[in-house]
């Protein structure tokens, strides 16, 4: 079977791979993506590599990279328009860029897959994807994020795959199909962790913006009465006088990010309030795949993944979580044994490679 997987990166992600990198645009096309992929952002090949594993022809596309997309178009003497007034945002409002999708059209037109595979509902648009239909087997969609679902805008996919199981009901209900998949830990990372002489007490590594209003409180209470690290994205939109700041380090991306967690005696895990009562964002495989203690809120689910108390912690209120923080680091044998157990777990019944056997196992279904 012949599958695309189309993938967006943060911007801020891809600015900062290409200052860390300025060699990387005199690469070739292959190249160069290999070496975004080396950083292990996001699910970066992790999908790919997987699914070949298994016989399948698989193609990853980061289509929101202008660098690496237009060196594609050279490469293959593909004509684009210029967008002339991308760097002017008045014009660029005015004008609509079009080389994105013109570039994407003959990826797809040369690739030819059964399947496209999407990992966000809004890129490609839902006017590109209806155009491209006829051409391919099934358009799946993947969503992990708070969403307001709107079966206009979404009739294109033939099926849509969620790591949230509450958000199975809500698209059957609205007409589409949908079907559970977790999100999982790319084993191969193992080998590229570097040891540091400093190890981290508890760290959280993660995003703070309207979506994790909650657990800001809770980040400043631990700042206060324990010893707790921060790092990720959105930083500057906490309160002057937020404590966070005064032990936050900034953004961190990829490979950076798990070696944080591998340094760290215990990860802090909390979820986005779209989460609702259900567990399942990608820091509680990244925090035990690496052999690092997580704590995490208590969801309805967990049970499903982990053996609480054994596997990993549980947290209900930020008293709960400073008591566990600070008795874990004051008893380390037990908290190793948890960690060593979760990490165990994750390798076992969390990998992508187990995941994309999941993964073709709803594609034959549907096919």
């Amino acid at each position: 079977m012949k599958i695309l997987i189309i993938d967006i990166y943060y911007s801020d992600f891809l600015e900062s791979f290409y200052q860390k990198y300025p060699q990387t645009v005199s690469k070739s096309y292959k190249e160069q993506k290999r070496m975004i992929f080396e950083e292990c952002f996001g699910t970066a090949d992790f999908y790919s590599k997987n699914l070949k594993k298994l016989g399948h022809q698989t193609e990853e596309i980061i289509s929101n990279d202008p660098i690496l997309q237009k060196k594609w178009a050279r490469e293959n003497k593909i004509k684009y328009t210029p967008d002339y007034f991308s760097k002017i945002p008045k014009l660029r409002s005015w004008f609509k860029i079009k080389w994105p999708e013109q570039i994407l059209k003959a990826q797809i037109k040369k690739f030819k897959p059964d399947i496209i595979y999407c990992q966000s509902l809004s890129n490609p648009s839902p006017k590109f994807l209806t155009k491209i239909k006829p051409y391919v087997k099934m358009i799946i969609g993947q969503v992990a994020c708070p969403t307001v679902f709107n079966r206009n805008q979404l009739f294109h996919f033939d099926l849509i795959l969620t790591s949230f199981p509450h958000f199975v009901d809500r698209l059957k209900k609205i007409g589409i199909k949908s079907e559970y998949l977790k999100i999982g830990f790319e084993s191969s990372i193992l080998k590229k962790l570097t040891k540091n002489k400093k190890q981290y007490a508890a760290v959280f590594v993660g995003g703070f913006s309207r979506h994790h209003a909650v657990i800001i409180k809770t980040f400043e209470y631990l700042a206060k009465n324990t010893d707790i690290d921060f790092w990720g994205y959105g930083f500057k939109k906490l309160s002057a006088d937020s404590i966070i700041r005064n032990k936050h380090h900034g953004k961190v991306w990829g490979i950076d990010m798990y070696n944080i967690l591998y340094n760290a005696k215990i990860s802090i895990n909390r979820h986005i309030d779209a989460a609702e009562n259900f567990a399942n964002n990608m820091r509680l495989y990244e925090s035990t795949g690496v052999g690092t203690m997580l704590i995490t809120d208590m969801k309805d689910n967990l049970n499903e993944l982990f053996e609480i108390g054994k596997e990993i912690e549980t947290y209900s209120s930020k008293e709960e979580l400073l008591e566990k923080i600070n008795y874990y680091l004051n008893h380390e044998d037990e908290r190793k044994k948890i960690a060593e157990a979760g990490q165990k777990r994750t390798l076992k019944d969390h990998t992508y490679e187990i995941r994309m056997k999941e993964l073709m196992d709803i594609f034959n279904k549907y096919l």
